[in-house]
């Protein structure tokens, strides 16, 4: 660490240092940035398809490729739907499937629930479901990589689509005014009327 500190400037450096000292944020810092890592591959975490499937001595990844029901030997032409216990039971009859650690989608909707939803906590829903019967957990962690991409996206944004000052011109017609802003970069024009 102390070859990349001494490329920075003496300042900076101390900066470096003190929020090291600082062990609740250092490890805070740590923490964070494996969770995002980990929401980064969202798929292969949380998802209702499997990752690997292997099917009459051939490979498919069906969390990357969509594959058909027939693949299997099912019989529609529409993507599986590998929580069926239909397609379950073709897949085990010759092969085998390897399930991401939660097998649940943001999307997915758990009808096999024992009770109403939202469901409390249990084995296969970690921290239950909401009230339309989705997995709390999977939805916590798509939802967690969004907030911070977008976070990380929006200064950036700001930065890159900063446009140059907006130029106004007002026009009083019959006792109104009319206010016509117009600006250069981005080619949109807004019209603002106001009555007297």
């Amino acid at each position: 660490m102390t070859g990349v500190l001494s490329s920075v400037s003496p300042i900076t450096q101390r900066r470096i240092e003190n929020f090291r000292a600082n062990r609740r944020g250092w490890w805070s810092l740590w923490i964070f940035l494996v969770l995002f890592v980990v929401s980064l591959f969202a798929e292969f975490v949380a998802n209702d398809k499997p990752l690997l499937v292997r099917y009459n001595d051939s490979l498919y990844v069906p969390v990357l490729t969509a594959y058909p029901e027939t693949e299997f030997g099912g019989d529609f032409l529409t993507e599986a739907d590998y929580s069926s216990p239909y397609v379950a039971q073709l897949i085990d009859q010759n092969g085998w499937m390897i399930w991401p650690l939660i097998r649940y989608h943001h999307r997915t909707v758990s009808w096999d629930l024992t009770g109403p939803a939202p469901s409390r906590p249990d084995s296969s829903h970690w921290l239950g479901t909401d009230d339309q019967a989705r997995d709390v957990i999977a939805r916590v962690i798509y939802g967690f990589r969004i907030s911070v991409l977008f976070g990380l996206r929006s200064p950036s944004s700001a930065q890159s689509s900063a446009s140059p000052p907006v130029r106004y011109r007002a026009i009083s017609v019959a006792g109104s005014t009319l206010a016509f802003s117009a600006s250069s970069k981005c080619g949109q024009a807004y019209l603002f009327c106001t009555y007297s």
